[in-house]
């Protein structure tokens, strides 16, 4: 029996970590995104176990789909924030609340490293003065620290499996490379690498090459007209990050905690006046989305329209698997329309009139915005 079937499994979340120097203003950033809490005060670590949020991804698209099939059920995709202890010199040796920092970053898909870039006499400043290069390195080398001792155990072990075949010398070369890099302060995802070096890098666990987007957080009035152009600390970030391949993100948490409670309406109109097109945690979504390579397909029908988080490349079973491991154990094909075809018709009947819907196999490669219905037999 061919079954066609909607959706049933949980979706797969993404995990960012947020992270930062105490006071930078990554809980107030945290607060504002996720409503969820987070306590928030004026002094080193009153963030003391990681914080979780789950946030629903923002999507015009799904909210079109829902007004067509009027569904019982609407689900975006979502991404889970932790709000993690704030970080302190020594934390690669146990100071401060190092060690449940370094335990919880290892657990994140990727980190939010929030840096501060304004001026507040009010806000102390952990220490004492307002710095994104020393407080970006102040973070990074404690994180540096802590690859350095794992990658010299993979060094070990793979020195240990180099006597016995000389196949692993270029696995040693490399590692011992990536050493170099980190012994000269600078992250593992700085290192230029092939496509099969970077495979290699991946399968050691190293903190400092997780992907990074650092979100400069800045004051209300730098975003007064739209531009974040002239702040002088926001180019020093942005400096940094471009020397290790890293994404850059000016946001003001502020600003998000003040629109956090808004109506829909009422924050278009707020962004409308300080002259941005889009809140900063949609655009922090966004940002994350291009640095891990994801897309989202669709699912629509009268159950249910719903956000499916893929990374870009992603096979039609592959993804037929993230609804149930059935789907792809007996995958027939995917029926397949584009979202702006659909909406041109008006209907999934018309799109097939026309011709619009496919019939893929697989082979096909997902793209963002498919709206699929499965096909499968088991």
């Amino acid at each position: 029996m061919i079954n066609a079937v909607y959706l049933k499994k949980g979706i797969v979340k993404m995990k960012l970590g947020i992270v930062g120097l105490p006071n930078v203003g990554k809980s107030t950033l945290f607060n504002a995104i996720t409503n969820a809490g987070a306590q928030s005060a004026n002094y080193p670590f009153c963030t003391i176990e990681p914080n979780v949020g789950v946030v629903a991804v923002p999507d015009k698209r799904l909210d079109k789909l829902a007004e067509m099939y009027q569904p019982e059920k609407y689900t975006p995709a979502t991404i889970e924030f932790v709000d993690i202890a704030g970080l302190v010199k020594g934390a690669s040796k146990g100071e401060g609340l190092g060690n449940k920092f370094l335990s919880n970053i290892r657990e994140v898909d990727a980190i939010v490293h929030v840096v501060r870039c304004f001026e507040n006499d009010d806000i102390i400043h952990v220490e004492g003065s307002i710095n994104p290069k020393r407080d970006i390195e102040t973070i990074n080398i404690e994180l540096i620290l802590s690859d350095i001792e794992i990658l010299d155990r993979r060094i070990d072990k793979t020195m240990k499996l180099l006597k016995g075949d000389k196949k692993y010398q270029a696995d040693l070369d490399f590692f011992k490379r990536v050493k170099e890099t980190l012994e000269d302060g600078k992250s593992a995802r700085s290192v230029e690498c092939t496509e099969e070096e970077k495979e290699l890098l991946a399968s050691v666990s190293l903190l400092t090459n997780k992907p990074i987007i650092y979100a400069a957080n800045m004051s209300d009035s730098d975003f007064k007209d739209g531009s974040v152009d002239g702040n002088p600390y926001f180019e020093m970030v942005k400096e940094i990050a471009e020397s290790e391949h890293a994404a850059v993100l000016p946001i003001c948490a502020e600003i998000e905690a003040e629109i956090s409670g808004m109506e829909s309406d009422e924050k278009e109109m707020f962004l409308s006046e300080m002259g941005l097109e889009q809140s900063g945690l949609d655009r922090l979504i966004n940002a994350c989305y291009d640095l891990l390579g994801l897309i989202s397909y669709l699912t629509a029908g009268k159950p249910e329209v719903r956000a499916w988080t893929i990374t870009k490349g992603t096979k039609a079973p592959q993804a037929a698997g993230k609804i149930h491991t059935d789907f792809e154990r007996g995958f027939i094909r995917a029926e397949v329309v584009a979202f702006d075809d659909l909406m041109s018709c008006g209907s999934m009947a018309a799109a097939k009139e026309k011709g619009l819907v496919r019939s893929e196999g697989k082979e096909y490669v997902m793209n963002d915005g498919d709206i699929v219905l499965f096909r499968f037999n088991v």
